[in-house]
């Protein structure tokens, strides 16, 4: 019962506004634009727009200039994944299966090459005789 009276009451206290009857008459449109280094306002495009500029600074970028553009040869603008790239290039030759006279499985992979060019000179052998009438 008491709650029902305290609601009651404000009920009471805060009345209800109405809302304006033409709510799109004094509908304005607002652009905020950040303005770098020499750059002017841009003009208002309709009656109904308000233009709010503001100065920014001198650049759009958060790096400073002389940070911006780095030459990528450095080691340090190298990726990690071109540096694993290239060390796997340089250690090629002492792996298995890499034909060369370097490291422990070099023997295997000259087999394998020999083999492959039998098989690639065998293929072209066949596709030149069935094409001679």
């Amino acid at each position: 019962m008491i709650t029902m009276m305290l609601a009651a009451a404000a009920a009471a206290a805060f009345p209800v506004q109405d809302a304006p009857q033409d709510a799109g008459a004094d509908a304005t449109r607002i652009r905020s634009v950040l303005l770098y280094g020499d750059e002017s306002c841009p003009p208002a495009t309709s009656p109904d727009e308000i233009v709010v500029c503001t100065r920014a600074g001198e650049s759009p970028y958060r790096i400073p200039e002389r940070f911006r553009e780095q030459p990528s040869e450095r080691p340090a603008n190298t990726s990690w994944v071109r540096r694993v790239e290239m060390i796997e290039e340089v250690n090629r030759a002492g792996l298995p299966n890499s034909c060369s006279p370097i490291g422990t499985g070099g023997q295997t992979g000259c087999t394998q090459e020999q083999i492959r060019q039998w098989a690639q000179e065998r293929l072209e052998a066949e596709a030149r005789q069935s094409r001679v009438p």
